[in-house]
């Protein structure tokens, strides 16, 4: 999964989330200028519409902007409802130049515009939902933004710190906005669930409690650039200090209100459908994050044929351990025996790292071309970690010499078996989410937006495809490895089971949670937060599964219509070389790379 730092009406992986995002020859890629908006584009219809969308961005979203500029963030988003409209407005009408000019680009310009117009077609589909009224999800959203943003910057210049200082002083007009919105929902009838609220009142409030110096949004001012003058550094440390104070004012604030008005108007039912025009709501994101027209009944029906094909597989495993007992058993096993988790932190970030060097050792087997981004292994910030998922990916910045960063929940290890580490890792780092958004972000010459691009199909389809590759790799050692990485198989076919259970057929908590908990191995406590995860964030959870199968369905047409000349390293090479694309479009190129073959 990777991170998105906007709130729910904007989580569009580079979007998010993460997430949200953001081929090279095998050479090292020749970087472009991030604010060229007409590089590799031909068509003077389509270079016009690309830099009127470039402006369009600039206007309204400071983060886009920045990196553009090629500077840190200075401020966050203007979320208020008027803006919201003029945003939407606006980008109908981009919509439907980029539609009038389908017939008249040329082969080179194709994808691009058939890129462009995925992104605003989506943002069009999703805007009547006005989902800034729920602007958060179960373990991130608006309150988290400063964590993603701000807290992030390890500032090189005097500038950077600067623009960090400028960021922390926005927040209480950025939460203040973010309240309005709320209040709105509570209104209409349209709030979160209780149980996602109250997971979001529990980050809030630790953050809240710090104290300025032990906040984590001070952590830039703990690494100021070097060669400051004493007194400059002084300067600036006293003037971050209470831009971090004034921030957790904002976030007590959060705290008040979450507590005395937002919780008791907080829905009970957890189907997004219970609130004013739920269905509809849920069908449009089902479409947005799937990227296909299936409605939520062939999803839900689509997951169990998977949860029944994934289970005869996890017998077969069993039967290799020679465990002596039914799958319930052996699923309690797994669960509550110690040889499966680790004994501190360090041991299971160590884990972590052992698993990520194994693979890199033999990606070279599967990819011609690779990033040159490295990343990094971190623990989920202690202050959102009881709520978190298992791990995220928070992508990097070759230009803002930021790696990437993959997060690793260490809270409550008793239910962070390290059986799942090889396939957790494959997902987050290489060769899932890592490999493949900065392969994005170092494409050569193209648009900006086509580096950013990440529709949540393919990147979360990526990344389950990706654990799936830890068997070409080898990196699943032992029959638990093996059965753990088909439990995290079988935890997104669930997904397409409790998800469309939850917001389209009406089913309780107690309903969604069962498919997990009788055919994966996934902790209780994980199975509690990611439900709540689901209940919090409707769709984004079918992405995985129909993503991934569309993949491997590319690859079994590939691999029985070339037969012997099929390589994998060809394969792969193309299927990334243009960075994410929606599904259609996916299908279209590899297709016609397997007829060039």
């Amino acid at each position: 999964m990777i991170h998105t730092a906007l709130p729910l009406a904007l989580a569009l992986t580079l979007v998010a989330g993460c997430a949200t995002l953001p081929a090279s020859s095998a050479t090292a890629p020749t970087f472009q200028a991030a604010s060229d908006p007409l590089v590799g584009i031909a068509h003077p219809g389509l270079r016009e519409l690309s830099a009127d969308f470039t402006d369009h961005e600039r206007r309204f979203d400071p983060d886009t902007a920045a990196e553009l500029d090629g500077r840190t963030p200075d401020r966050f988003g203007d979320v208020r409802p008027e803006t919201l409209t003029a945003k939407s407005t606006a980008e109908t009408a981009l919509l439907r130049r980029a539609e009038a000019l389908a017939q008249q680009v040329g082969p080179d310009d194709r994808l691009t515009l058939a890129i462009l117009t995925d992104i605003l077609s989506m943002r069009v589909l999703r805007a009547p939902l006005d989902e800034a009224r729920v602007p958060f999800i179960a373990d991130s959203g608006f309150h988290t933004a400063p964590l993603y943003g701000p807290a992030r910057v390890r500032p090189r210049s005097v500038a950077d710190v600067e623009a960090v200082i400028a960021a922390l002083e926005d927040v209480p007009r950025y939460f203040a906005e973010n309240i309005a919105n709320m209040r709105r929902g509570i209104a209409a009838g349209v709030t979160a669930h209780r149980q996602v609220t109250e997971n979001v009142l529990a980050q809030v409030a630790d953050l809240a409690d710090d104290a300025p110096a032990m906040s984590p949004l001070a952590g830039p001012f703990a690494r100021l650039p070097t060669g400051l003058a004493e007194a400059e550094a002084a300067v600036l440390t006293t003037r971050g200090q209470a831009a971090v104070a004034r921030a957790i004012a904002a976030y007590g604030e959060v705290k008040v209100f979450l507590e005395a008005e937002y919780l008791p108007a907080a829905r009970l039912t957890p189907g997004i459908a219970s609130v004013p025009q739920g269905r509809a709501w849920y069908a449009a994101v089902a479409r947005y994050h799937t990227g296909t027209d299936l409605s939520p009944d062939e999803i839900h029906a689509l997951g169990q044929s998977e949860v029944t094909r994934i289970r005869g597989l996890m017998q077969q495993v069993i039967a290799e351990t020679g465990f002596q007992g039914d799958f319930a058993t052996f699923l309690q096993f797994l669960r509550t025996d110690p040889q499966f988790y680790a004994k501190t932190p360090q041991e299971l970030l160590d884990v972590a790292a052992r698993h990520a060097k194994r693979i890199d050792a033999g990606m070279p087997r599967l990819f011609g071309r690779h990033p040159r981004l490295p990343f990094t292994i971190e623990p989920v910030p202690e202050a959102i970690a009881p709520g978190y998922t298992t791990a995220r990916y928070v992508p990097g910045d070759l230009a803002q010499a930021r790696a990437g960063a993959y997060w690793v929940n260490t809270w409550r290890l008793d239910q962070r078996p390290l059986f799942e580490m090889p396939a957790l890792t494959a997902h987050e780092a290489n060769p899932g989410h890592h490999f493949q958004i900065a392969l994005s972000q170092e494409l050569g010459a193209q648009p900006w937006f086509r580096k950013q691009y990440g529709p949540t199909a393919f990147v979360e389809g990526w990344g389950l495809y990706a654990e799936t590759l830890g068997e070409d790799l080898g990196i699943y050692t032992t029959p638990y490895e093996r059965f753990g990485r088909l439990s995290y198989e079988m935890w997104r076919a669930c997904r397409l089971v409790a998800d469309t259970g939850l917001h389209w057929l009406g089913w309780s908590r107690e309903q969604a949670e069962a498919c997990f908990r009788e055919n994966s191995a996934l902790a209780p406590h994980n199975i509690t937060t990611e439900v709540t995860r689901y209940i919090g964030w409707p769709g984004q959870a079918l992405a995985y599964k129909v993503g991934e199968l569309e993949l491997r369905r590319l690859r079994a047409d590939a691999e029985t219509r070339l037969g012997d000349r099929f390589d994998i390293r060809a394969f792969h090479d193309h299927l990334l070389a243009e960075g994410a694309v929606p599904l259609s479009e996916l299908s279209t190129r590899m297709q016609a790379w397997v007829e060039g073959r």
